[in-house]
């Protein structure tokens, strides 16, 4: 019953409840057709099926949101797209299956890896302060790739549900890898002020260090 212990259990929890989420917007779900029917359901292209459905990897499905009342200290109820993410823009998501995760069930969950994401994998972050010169380096230059390579599967809301005349108008923005954590990190914002912030914070370093492969 130590604190250590009760931490363990949150962070797996969350891991757990994250795992279908990724990067906000797929770019598969900004056009007009796709925002008007809210179902965000992209296809994995190793099977040709919407959410790798044929290969058992995920569905498409319902999003489940909490039901739970805000706090009294809430101050954006109704007046915040991000409220009950992702249900302004999006009410039908991939549900991932087994170890499988991301907006089409293409990736694999943390720890696992392989073409069925079915072996596991330590990751080990290292304190930079003892990384050797090539190892710092290599870090450096991971970081540079990502500010300079263009997100592939990902694009940036320019724009509100409403600015965008709910959904008609697509305001959306391509970004690269690293600015896009940027604004990720931005869009976010007030999930600093809520319980779930550490287990946030944890899985958004995850993903971070996914996309830039700094761990081995």
């Amino acid at each position: 019953d130590s604190p250590e212990v009760w931490s363990l259990i949150l962070l797996t929890f969350s891991l757990q409840l994250l795992k279908s989420t990724y990067e906000q917007f797929p770019r598969q779900c900004i056009t007009r057709e796709v925002l008007g029917s809210k179902e965000c359901c992209p296809v994995w292209e190793g099977d040709g099926s919407a959410c790798g459905a044929r290969s058992g990897r995920g569905v498409c499905g319902d999003v489940v949101v909490s039901d739970q009342p805000d706090g009294l200290q809430y101050p954006f109820k109704g007046i915040d797209d991000r409220e009950r993410w992702p249900t302004v823009f999006f009410n039908r998501t991939c549900r991932c299956l087994q170890n499988f995760m991301g907006h089409n069930c293409g990736d694999c969950s943390f720890g696992y890896f392989g073409t069925n994401c079915a072996e596991r994998r330590e990751s080990i972050r290292k304190n930079i302060f003892h990384l050797s010169a090539t190892e710092r380096q290599k870090f450096i230059s991971y970081l540079n790739l990502a500010k300079n390579t263009m997100s592939q599967d990902y694009v940036m809301a320019t724009g509100t549900y409403s600015e965008m005349n709910n959904g008609t108008m697509p305001m959306f923005l391509n970004v690269s890898i690293y600015d896009l954590f940027v604004w990720m990190h931005f869009y976010v914002d007030f999930g600093h002020w809520a319980p779930a912030f550490l287990p946030w914070h944890r899985v958004y370093l995850l993903r971070w260090e996914i996309r830039c492969k700094i761990t081995r």
